[in-house]
């Protein structure tokens, strides 16, 4: 049987682990589905004569057939208790979008190129985040492709694809997707996510894909007949809880690890970025994301390649990246919102919302020094205290950006960072992300400030649904009415405004942004990974008084010298001692011209005069 990923070892639901639909290779498929709701499934096979085909009741809420006849691209759907029938909740493929048929897939015909491939350690990843319907013209799996020797020249080592999974329509975030086994139609499909794969593997690059396992979206959400996948007793603010821990969880649970390990081995992904775990809720002595971490991982040494899970979350907590034997759930890495408030709070001035706990230098400095900035002190913005430390964890444990697609989505206009900030500034945000000991992020298009916005975007098919988004944001963005009108989110000139012109990163100072994010990203990868915050592997020095900070860190050929100035004004600063061979600047840095006087005129080394939000690197072997 060509399961693909499957493993009935697994234990769930009385060993029956294998949900879809599964090509046997003799004309005949498998089909098998979890509907504990039906007394009774039916098989329906698009443009086949034949009458509905019985499946047999496995017990336990599982029902199975083995159905000659029908093989790759055959396209179905389940009919319960002879009523209405509906696309399979395992689908692998939806040709014709979420209230079409789903469609079986032979995950084994793929020739795959990457038998080399052995993937790359966690710190040594550089991530570029994308959405694949606008990062290109034609917003395809294919398209992306044709701009991998774009990145590739760029040096990102990672690429974060935004959600993929079947979603309504053809224009959306991939937050609302609602076949969490099936790649896009309109993207590609499965072929087209195996070729992109492929492709940035054949580069050197691995590839993050971002899942959503907290809920599903509303339109063409098919799960509600079939099974108790959705409980009450948790609300979310996107749509219905996914039941992990109440009566029926463990089939539910073991969908979900299902669908994470599909992405894994049929798609070589290296790492899922799990959205949102603060939604995710389980009570169970056991919790999910710790059950997922451990099915991930001890497939690492059979496909001969690490896999990563990376969290996202807002709470702060370490037990995420903790592992098991210290009480935590085992993941590899979180984002860290905290380095991109404090960033952003102290570069712009914003102090709305969640703003209002960031703004000063010192937030900035133990954003470097210790990762969390709240880690258990008092939130202002949430009104108590919040978080914990994550000083003892590994840097590279924490992913940190200046942008990503909430920060600027979630915008009232999806405006970017260089409509509030001027090119010094943006550089030298770039060089706090890029140079600091955490993983970096870079959000599509910040590379060289493209003017396009990323604002909020669906085509939903449900008037209804509609209305009920559209106001929903007016609602959210009430307060900021003042700034302009809010983007229709169904409008499809809402989408393609925030389709991206790569041809600017060589025009003017679009190109000049674009050379520094090459060089810092060229340096990044010349330096050694820092293990732990404070052993003695990153030397940090921070002037708060004249908001400069000093940071040494070791590289493969000596040390590098990192001179940040986070002041408005232009400051001397004395180099240490030694030898030092400059390497990089931001703007405009003057040297005396006398560097005998100069070097006399301190306790140090030299004096240079680092400019207005300057960025210096320095070298030494």
């Amino acid at each position: 049987m060509n399961a693909g990923w499957s493993d009935n070892s697994a234990g769930y639901g009385g060993g029956k682990a294998a949900l879809g639909a599964f090509p046997l290779g003799d004309g005949c498929t498998l089909f098998r589905v979890w509907a504990p709701r039906a007394r009774e499934v039916a098989l329906l096979i698009e443009e086949d004569a034949r009458p509905p085909i019985p499946l047999a009741h496995e017990g336990d809420g599982y029902f199975s057939s083995v159905v000659s006849g029908v093989g790759p691209g055959a396209r179905y759907r389940y009919r319960l208790d002879h009523g209405a029938a509906f696309p399979d909740p395992a689908s692998r493929f939806q040709p014709l979008g979420v209230h079409g048929p789903s469609q079986v897939v032979d995950q084994g015909c793929y020739q795959w190129h990457d038998g080399e491939w052995r993937g790359m350690p966690l710190e040594r990843y550089i991530i570029y985040e994308l959405h694949v319907g606008a990062f290109t013209p034609q917003g395809t799996f294919d398209a992306v492709i044709s701009r991998l020797d774009y990145l590739a020249e760029l040096g990102v080592t990672a690429l974060e694809l935004m959600p993929v999974a079947q979603f309504p329509g053809e224009r959306n975030w991939g937050y609302d997707g609602t076949f969490p086994f099936a790649p896009q139609n309109s993207y590609g499909g499965p072929e087209g996510l195996k070729r992109l794969v492929d492709a940035c593997h054949g580069r050197g690059m691995a590839v993050i894909l971002d899942v959503v396992y907290n809920h599903l979206g509303p339109e063409g959400n098919y799960l509600h007949p079939y099974g108790p996948y959705f409980t009450d007793r948790y609300r979310t603010p996107w749509g219905d809880a996914v039941n992990f821990d109440g009566p029926d969880s463990d089939p539910v649970r073991h969908y979900v690890i299902s669908s994470a390990l599909q992405w894994v081995v049929d798609y070589h992904l290296d790492a899922l970025r799990l959205d949102a775990i603060h939604g995710i809720f389980d009570f169970g002595a056991r919790h999910i994301l710790g059950e997922l971490a451990c099915e991930l991982h001890r497939r690492q040494e059979a496909l001969g390649r690490p896999v990563y899970l990376i969290a996202e979350s807002d709470l702060n907590d370490t037990r995420v990246i903790l592992p098991p034997e210290r009480g935590g759930h085992g993941l590899d890495a979180q984002w860290n919102d905290d380095f991109h408030h404090a960033l952003t709070a102290f570069l712009t001035g914003e102090r709305s919302g969640y703003y209002a706990d960031f703004g000063s230098f010192g937030q900035l400095v133990k954003a470097f020094e210790q990762g969390f900035v709240l880690s258990g002190g008092y939130s202002v913005f949430r009104r108590r205290r919040h978080g914990s430390s994550s000083a003892d964890c590994p840097p590279s444990r924490l992913v940190v950006f200046s942008q990503n697609h909430d920060q600027v989505g979630n915008r009232m206009a999806g405006d970017r960072p260089h409509e509030r900030l001027d090119p010094a500034r943006l550089r030298l945000a770039a060089a706090a992300v890029l140079l600091s000991p955490c993983l970096p992020l870079i959000f599509m298009g910040e590379e060289y400030a493209d003017p396009a916005p990323f604002p909020y975007f669906i085509s939903h098919g449900d008037p209804g649904l509609v209305a009920a988004v559209r106001e929903g944001r007016r609602r959210e963005f009430a307060s900021f009415m003042h700034q302009g009108e809010m983007p229709d989110p169904q409008d499809e000139t809402t989408f393609r405004s925030a389709r991206l012109d790569l041809g600017l990163h060589r025009v003017g100072e679009h190109g000049r942004l674009f050379a520094f994010y090459r060089e810092l990203i060229r340096l990044r990868k010349e330096l050694l990974p820092v293990s732990r915050f404070r052993d003695g592997e990153m030397a940090l020095a921070a002037d708060e008084g004249r908001q400069i900070l000093s940071i040494v860190r070791h590289a493969s050929w000596g040390r590098l010298l990192c001179l940040l100035n986070f002041s408005s004004t232009s400051q001397y600063v004395c180099l240490p001692g030694g030898e030092w061979f400059p390497l990089l600047d931001s703007v405009a840095l003057e040297f005396p011209s006398d560097r005998s006087c100069c070097a006399g005129s301190t306790a140090g080394g030299p004096r240079l005069l680092l400019a207005p939000f300057g960025v210096a690197l320095f070298g030494k072997g």
